[in-house]
C-alpha cells in the first residue's frame, strides 16, 4: 500500500467559471488558473502522483506549456490515473476537504464523486468529499480564493 497526500489552491476572481470535483458549480467567481483550477482533481492528482513518488501535477502538466491552457482537469485524472495503472497500482480510497466561504458546495458532493468515481474506476462508495469555510478568515474568508486537501491510498493490483 502507498498513502498519498495532495495540496491546491487559486485564487477566485471576477469572469471566471467555477470547477470542482469535474464539476461547473453556479457562482459569481471562479479559479483562476493555466487549465480549468480545478482545485480538488488537481489535490487529487497530486495525492497519487504523491503516493508514487513520481513528483506533483506541475512537473508533468506545466504552466509553462500552452497544450495544457484551459485544459480540463478531468482529462488530467484521467493521465493521472493512466501513469498510476501502467505502475501497478488502484485506487483504495479518496478522502478530500475542499475549503471556500462561498459557494455552498456540499449539494454537489454527489455529482463530483460521481464524476471522480468514473474517471478513477472505483465505486463511489470509496471517495469523501467534504466541506469547510475558513470562518470568514483569511484569504479564503474574504473570498479571494479556494484550497482543497486530497490522501490516496493506493493498493498493488
Amino acid at each position: 500500500m502507498r498513502i498519498g497526500f495532495g495540496f491546491d489552491v487559486h485564487q477566485l476572481v471576477d469572469n471566471r467559471e467555477l470547477w470542482l470535483g469535474g464539476v461547473k458549480i453556479p457562482h459569481s467567481k471562479g479559479a483562476m488558473g493555466h487549465s480549468d483550477a480545478d482545485v480538488l482533481l488537481h489535490a487529487i492528482c497530486d495525492a497519487i502522483l504523491g503516493a508514487l513518488a513520481l513528483g506533483d501535477i506541475g512537473n508533468h502538466f506545466p504552466d509553462t506549456d500552452n497544450s495544457y491552457k484551459g485544459i480540463d482537469s478531468k482529462i488530467l485524472l484521467r493521465k493521472v490515473v493512466s501513469l498510476m495503472d501502467s505502475k501497478g497500482y488502484k485506487i483504495g480510497n479518496i478522502d478530500s476537504t475542499l475549503c471556500l466561504e462561498k459557494p455552498k458546495i456540499m449539494k454537489y458532493s454527489d455529482e463530483m464523486r460521481t464524476v471522480i468515481s468514473t474517471i478513477c474506476s472505483i465505486s463511489i462508495g470509496d471517495i469523501s468529499i467534504k466541506a469547510t469555510t475558513n470562518e470568514m478568515l483569511g484569504f479564503i474568508g474574504r473570498e479571494e480564493g479556494v484550497t482543497a486537501y486530497a490522501i490516496v491510498l493506493l493498493v498493488k493490483k
